[in-house]
């Protein structure tokens, strides 16, 4: 039987709307003119896209003209990660060279690993370390040949803000000034950074970010790509129609989810300093907390930067998906890493990138927290892998703390 209470550890996977984006959408939702038109109503409505674009682009401190909406997070990878993306950087006459190979990091989200366009030959994985910090060294090398054997050509880096399932954030800076030594570009997946540390597009050094609403308490199916500047083109737009997004995405824009998309982006951006700092200390009792009940638990990226809402740990001998029920069935939600899997519980490919032993993959589960935690979820979460602990008759349960 399910418990009464509920505790949601699962923010990564998607974070509860927020009171202000449903009000918001709300209003959205009742007005009739569609962005594109020009009378009056798709004025008012033309109003409501473009002021959600600049807040959404406050969040990551780009301009508003260089923000394009899509239908989420997925999409936009998948077009930015597209063979023949050019840049001229405001040059007037330049050749722009093609770009023609794509390197991602080896922890990527699958909508990057496996959802970018390049033909398979066209496309390399970075290895990671046992944190899941990717190898500057072999990137570099490899920059370094491609430049050598094709130098009319332009690779494409693209590596994550925040990995969805540990939450280690990459050193992008760093990676950035290897990028440019070899003239490529830079793309980063800032989908699980945003609103959970403070992101700026331009001392990143970027050449685009992407983003996604319902990662922020904004609704689910609306996301959007972010440009540094202007200057980044792409013949083949998956997309094409109408114009609308600056001619990068065709098609009437989902007023209401843009809508909601800004006001959450809006008021993540106010709470950041605060929330990043009551997260953490939610996130530290919790690991502190987990050790002590289970001294023999592994934290995944501790030794990393990391996020401060996220919690990725395995315990020996406790298999991922009985964990899963147990804890379910206990009122508290958590998850076994990416949440893009249709619901199944697989070995995590993240984990094996940094090298984690498969019996210990097994048992990885992640706790993310939000806007939405307390401490009594916290509670609620140790009180239920102590019995989940407890119902595994090879080992031996700490007192719980």
């Amino acid at each position: 039987m399910f418990a009464t209470t509920r505790s949601y550890l699962d923010h990564n996977a998607t974070t509860p709307v927020r009171p202000a984006v449903a009000e918001a959408m709300l209003r959205a939702l009742q007005m009739p003119g569609n962005p594109s038109s020009v009378h009056n109503e798709g004025r008012a409505a033309r109003g409501a896209v473009e002021q959600a674009r600049e807040q959404v682009a406050a969040l990551c401190g780009a301009k508003a003209s260089n923000v394009v909406f899509t239908s989420g997070g997925t999409e936009a990878n998948a077009t930015i990660l597209s063979p023949g993306l050019s840049d001229c950087s405001g040059a007037r006459d330049c050749v722009r060279a093609p770009v023609t190979l794509l390197l991602y990091s080896a922890s990527e989200h699958p909508c990057v690993r496996d959802g970018h366009r390049f033909p398979a030959g066209q496309a390399e994985a970075i290895p990671v370390d046992g944190e899941g910090l990717v190898d500057l060294g072999w990137l570099a090398e490899r920059l370094a040949r491609f430049a050598a054997e094709k130098p009319a050509e332009r690779a494409l880096v693209s590596v994550h803000l925040a990995n969805n399932e540990t939450g280690v954030l990459q050193p992008i800076a760093e990676i950035v000034a290897i990028v440019r030594q070899y003239g490529a570009l830079v793309h980063s997946d800032a989908v699980q950074a945003a609103g959970k540390i403070a992101i700026d597009i331009n001392a990143l050094g970027v050449d685009a970010l992407t983003l996604s609403a319902h990662k922020i308490g904004g609704p689910k199916g609306v996301g959007a790509i972010v440009f540094r500047t202007g200057a980044l083109e792409l013949a083949d737009k998956p997309l094409r129609g109408g114009g609308q997004e600056r001619g990068w995405r065709a098609g009437t824009e989902n007023l209401p989810g843009i809508v909601g998309f800004g006001v959450a982006a809006e008021e993540a951006g106010k709470a950041l300093a605060t929330e990043a700092t009551r997260l953490a200390g939610l996130r530290d009792q919790l690991e502190a907390r987990l050790v002590a009940l289970a001294p023999d638990t592994a934290i995944f990226g501790a030794k990393a930067p990391r996020l401060p809402n996220t919690c990725a740990f395995a315990t020996p001998g406790i298999k991922a998906e009985t964990a899963l029920i147990m804890l379910d069935l206990a009122g508290v939600a958590l998850s076994s890493g990416s949440a893009c899997s249709s619901g199944k519980v697989r070995r995590s490919h993240v984990l094996t990138a940094m090298g984690v032993d498969p019996v210990m993959s097994e048992g990885a589960l992640r706790a993310s927290l939000g806007w939405t935690t307390c401490e009594a979820d916290i509670d609620q979460f140790i009180a239920a892998y102590a019995k989940t602990l407890a119902a595994n008759p090879n080992r031996k349960v700490q007192a719980a703390a």
